[in-house]
């Protein structure tokens, strides 16, 4: 039987210790779509500039620094937003302030989730990525400590972490956005992991449904040399993306856990 699981590079490591979880498009489909009220958005703050832009450039730089830039906090899209204003001769606007309209806006499209499933009337699993929940579970039955971060801001993160029956896994935390933070809290997370696990960076997987998130070169080794000290190296294990894992099938989910595990330590509770 071939494998959906595509092996980029064999894992040669003793085992994980730890797992850190991206949020939305990973755990959670509660945003789904946020991109479609993010970049009209966007664009229409720089087309109101009456620069005589094309519809279509606009849209195609929105949509350029709206993907780089996720993963990270949403400040740092508003952020890029405001420079793109500048640039044209527009008035500089507190990038918070678009983050709020922003928000705004995303809450009349995730609203009716949110109640729905408070409310009862909608099942967590309708609004998680298929298979990642019991993912999430098989990991830390095996003994894996596993962490959430999100560029979602925190309080909202647990909260909606709670509506669809996670927060209680993440028992290594759960990290969003901060307003008064402009570092990218994922890779502050990283960082505090290996240095309080004592974590060697190989023994730390990540998962996340981005094609490029930049967290993913953020922990500098510690245990190599080298003559660029601002030289930033991808050192541990990253799978993405996980946008349906519920779809690989139990077997593959299994063979994809047991890679994870230190050698002799038993596999058990995973999603059949």
């Amino acid at each position: 039987m071939s494998s959906s699981i595509e092996t980029i590079k064999e894992y040669t490591g003793a085992g994980f210790k730890c797992a850190l979880f991206d949020f939305d498009g990973t755990i959670s489909l509660i945003r789904e779509g946020w991109q479609k009220v993010m970049v009209p958005y966007f664009c229409e703050v720089i087309e109101a500039l009456g620069t005589g832009e094309s519809e279509d450039g606009i849209r195609e730089e929105v949509t350029e620094f709206v993907d780089r830039l996720t993963g990270k906090q949403t400040i740092f899209q508003c952020i890029a937003l405001d420079e793109a204003v500048v640039r044209r001769g527009g008035e500089h606007v507190d990038p918070g302030e678009y983050k709020k309209e922003y928000l705004r806006r995303l809450e009349m499209r995730i609203a009716d989730r949110k109640r729905g499933l408070e409310s009862g009337a909608l099942s967590p699993d309708s609004l998680a990525v298929k298979g990642s929940v019991e993912f999430v579970r098989a990991l830390r039955d095996a003994g894996i400590r596993c962490f959430l971060a999100s560029g979602t801001d925190e309080d909202d993160v647990i909260y909606e972490a709670s509506l669809i029956g996670v927060r209680e896994l993440f028992d290594g935390g759960i990290h969003g956005a901060r307003d008064a933070l402009l570092d990218c809290s994922k890779e502050a997370v990283i960082k505090n992991m290996i240095d309080e696990q004592k974590l060697d960076p190989e023994e730390l997987v990540t998962f996340g449904d981005g094609l490029c998130i930049t967290y993913t070169q953020c922990v500098t080794n510690k245990n190599k040399k080298t003559n660029n000290s601002n030289e930033k190296k991808s050192l541990y294990p990253r799978l993405t993306p996980m946008r349906d894992i519920g779809s690989i099938g139990s077997e593959e989910i299994q063979s994809l856990c047991r890679r994870f595990l230190q050698p002799g330590k038993p596999l058990r509770h995973l999603p059949r």
